[in-house]
This record gives C-alpha cells, structure tokens and sequence, in this order.
C-alpha cells in the first residue's frame, strides 16, 4: 500500500495561501465525473475540514481534492 504524505500545518497554509493569489471560477469540471457548482464555497469547507485532519492519515481526502483543484487550476491557467 502507498504512503500517503503527512501536511504540516505550514504546508496547508501555503496551499490556502496560493488559492488567495489565483482567480477561481464560480464552477469547476474537474475530471469527467467531478462537477464542482460552487467552487468558492467548496474550497472553503474543503479548508475547513483540512484544518482540522490534516494530521489523521485517513482523514487526507479533502487535501487531496484540494490538490487535485490546484492542479487543474494550473492547467487551465497553461492553456
């Protein structure tokens, strides 16, 4: 089974701090069966609940989705 990375609590404040520098659209398609209708909204609960399990290895999912996010922000930023 792969290892999954531990977050510092420093490390989830960069992530959040680079969501305040970038634009985010009000909707996000972020694969073909991910539809995110209020991005804004989500990101904040998505934090919300980051803050408090970034610590628990099996409470990484909404770090995970958070990265997933950024990452696909990025691309659409690239193209």
């Amino acid at each position: 089974m792969e290892d999954r990375k531990l977050y510092t609590k420093e490390e989830l404040q960069e992530l959040e701090n680079w969501f305040k520098t970038v634009s985010v659209p009000q909707t996000l398609q972020l694969d073909k069966a991910m539809n995110i209708p209020d991005l804004p909204d989500t990101l904040t609960r998505l934090f919300d609940q980051a803050d408090i399990c970034y610590e628990n290895p099996k409470m990484q999912g909404c770090i995970i989705l958070l990265e997933r996010i950024k990452a696909k922000l990025e691309e659409m930023q690239q193209s």
